[in-house]
C-alpha cells in the first residue's frame, strides 16, 4: 500500500513484554487518575502543560494580555538561575517544572509558578557527552498529566514522578532496554501522554550494533522499537512499531475522520499511526541525504493534513491523511532556493489559514514567514532575528530569537512589522537571556516563561495586574 508514490505501510506492531519499574510503589499508594493535585495558582486562565503547550501547537487561548510593552519589555515577576540544558518549563496548576543538568546529575525542580518558589528537587545521576560539543544537559521538557510529570533525559532515561512529593515512582533505561545507537546531540524528542500511554520515538536497533551514529556512518538498522507505547501508571511496554530512528521532533495526537492518530516525525520521514495499538497507517520518507541532517521540527496538524519541514535540503510539506495511507497537498522541490517554509529546530504556528515559522538553517541567513497553509506560497518574509521560536497569544505572535531579544508581531499574512522589540536587562544593564534562547517560549495564566542560556525569566503578560520589578 503505497503513500502518495513514496509511503509504504509497515506490518501491524507487535505487542511486546512489559518492562519493570525500576521502583513501583505499592498498588495501594498509587495515585488513582481522577486524583488532581490541589490548584496553587491565584491567577485565572490556561495552563502550559506539555511541550509547546496544552495541545503541542504553541497556541495559547489566553485574552485580555498587555501587549502595550514599556521600552525594558514586559514587567519581570520573578527570574531564577538554571542549570546546563535546552528544556522548555511547563505548569500545571500553580507549579512549574524545569528539567536541568547539574554537575554530574540531571535534576527534576518544582517551583510555584507565580513566585518561583522551590517545592521539591529531584536528581537523577547523568554521565551525558554530547558528540558534537554541545551542552550535556537535557533537551526534552517535562510533560505534566495529572497528578504526574514524566522526564526524558538527554541519555535516555525515561521517569515518571508524583507531582507533589516529587517522588520517582517508576523508569526506564530506553537505550539500554531498546539498544539505542547513541545520535549526534542526544535524545530530544519530548514524549507524548495520550489516554494511558507515554508514547515515544525511541529508535532503537538489533543488539551489539556501533556505540554511535558516526561510526555506523549513518548506517542503523532499526529492531521495530522505532515508536514505543508505554503504560503511563507503571512504565510496562504496551506496543512497539517502526523500524525508525529517533529524530528531535517530538510525537503529536489528532482526531481525524472519527479515530484518534499519533503523527511521528522520525529520522527518515513522518510516522502515521493509531495510537491506542501502534498499527502504523502509513510511513512517507522526509529527510536528506546527509549524514549530519535532523528532522527537528514538530509536525502541525490541521483538519486532516499535516505539515512537516525540515532545513538541510528536502523542505516543506503538506500531507492529507486517511486510514491506510496519505497524499501530499504540496511538497517542496529538494534543494530549491525557493522552498515554502524549510524549518531548522523550531516549529511553526498555525493561524487563521496560515503558517508562521523561522526559516533557515543559520543564524544569519534565517528570517522569519508566513507561508499559505493551503499552497505553501510565502506571504511575507522578516530578516535578521535570527532562528526564533514562536507562540501565539490573542492574535499576536510573541517571537524569541536566539540571541535572547523578544519581538512581538501581528499574526497576518498582510504585513511582518514589528510592534515591539526588547533586550531584557536588569538593573546593572546585564542581558537576562544570555544565548543561545533555544528554548521555546511558555505561557500560562497571563505570566510568560523564557529560558536563556542560563536562566529562566517570568514576564507578567496581564492586564491590570502589575508586577514587582
Amino acid at each position: 500500500m503505497r503513500c502518495g508514490s513514496l509511503c509504504v505501510l509497515l506490518a501491524v506492531a507487535v505487542v511486546s513484554a512489559a518492562t519493570l519499574p525500576a521502583e513501583e510503589p505499592p498498588a495501594a499508594d498509587l495515585p488513582t487518575p481522577e486524583t488532581l493535585p490541589p490548584d496553587l495558582a491565584t491567577r485565572p486562565g490556561e495552563d502550559w502543560p506539555d511541550f509547546l503547550g496544552p495541545r503541542r501547537n504553541g497556541s495559547s487561548s489566553e485574552r485580555e494580555l498587555d501587549f502595550d510593552w514599556p521600552p525594558a519589555g514586559p514587567p519581570v515577576v520573578w527570574e531564577t538561575a538554571l542549570g546546563t540544558g535546552y528544556a522548555a518549563p511547563t505548569i500545571s496548576r500553580g507549579r512549574l517544572f524545569h528539567f536541568d543538568r547539574h554537575d554530574d546529575e540531571d535534576r527534576l525542580t518544582c517551583r510555584e509558578a507565580e513566585t518561583g518558589q522551590v517545592l521539591w528537587t529531584l536528581a537523577s545521576p547523568s554521565r551525558y557527552a554530547d558528540l558534537l560539543g554541545y551542552n550535556n544537559g537535557p533537551r526534552c521538557s517535562p510533560v505534566v498529566d495529572g497528578d504526574r510529570v514524566y522526564t526524558l533525559s538527554a541519555e535516555g532515561l525515561l521517569q515518571c514522578v508524583a507531582v507533589t512529593t516529587g517522588r520517582r515512582l517508576w523508569e526506564v533505561d530506553t537505550h539500554a532496554r531498546f539498544h539505542v545507537v547513541r545520535n549526534f546531540f542526544g535524545v530530544g524528542s519530548t514524549p507524548l501522554v495520550h489516554g494511558a500511554h507515554v508514547i515515544m520515538n525511541v529508535g532503537g536497533s538489533p543488539p551489539d550494533g556501533p556505540p554511535d551514529i558516526y561510526v555506523a556512518r549513518g548506517r542503523v538498522r532499526g529492531n521495530g522499537t522505532g515508536v514505543v507505547a508505554f503504560d503511563k501508571r507503571t512504565g510496562a511496554v504496551v506496543w512497539q512499531a517502526s523500524d525508525e530512528l529517533a529524530s528531535y521532533a517530538s510525537p503529536v495526537a489528532a482526531e481525524i475522520g472519527g479515530r484518534p492518530w499519533c503523527f511521528v516525525f522520525a529520522r527518515g520521514g513522518l510516522v502515521g499511526l493509531d495510537p491506542r495499538s501502534g498499527k502504523v497507517d502509513f510511513e512517507f520518507p522526509w529527510r536528506a541525504d546527509l549524514l549530519e541532517s535532523v528532522n527537528a521540527s514538530t509536525p502541525v496538524v490541521v483538519g486532516d493534513e499535516v505539515f512537516i519541514s525540515e532545513t538541510y535540503g528536502v523542505g516543506s510539506a503538506v500531507l492529507r491523511v486517511r486510514p491506510g495511507g496519505c497524499e501530499p497537498v504540496w511538497q517542496d522541490e529538494r534543494r530549491r532556493r525557493d522552498q515554502a517554509l524549510p524549518l531548522h529546530w523550531n516549529t511553526p504556528v498555525f493561524h487563521e489559514g496560515f503558517l508562521y515559522g523561522s526559516s533557515g538553517r543559520h543564524a544569519a541567513s534565517a528570517d522569519l514567514r508566513c507561508i499559505e497553509w493551503a499552497t505553501g506560497k510565502v506571504r511575507w518574509s522578516l530578516p535578521a532575528l535570527g532562528r526564533c521560536s514562536l507562540l501565539l497569544a490573542d492574535g499576536h505572535l510573541i517571537c524569541l530569537s536566539e540571541n535572547g531579544s523578544l519581538h512581538l508581531l501581528k499574526a497576518t499574512p498582510d504585513s511582518s512589522e514589528l510592534i515591539r522589540s526588547v533586550l531584557l536587562e536588569d538593573a546593572t544593564g546585564t542581558e537576562r537571556l544570555v544565548p543561545p534562547a533555544w528554548a521555546a517560549p511558555a505561557l500560562a495564566r497571563g505570566l510568560l516563561y523564557l529560558r536563556g542560556d542560563d536562566r529562566l525569566v517570568c514576564l507578567d503578560l496581564k492586564r491590570g495586574t502589575p508586577a514587582d520589578r
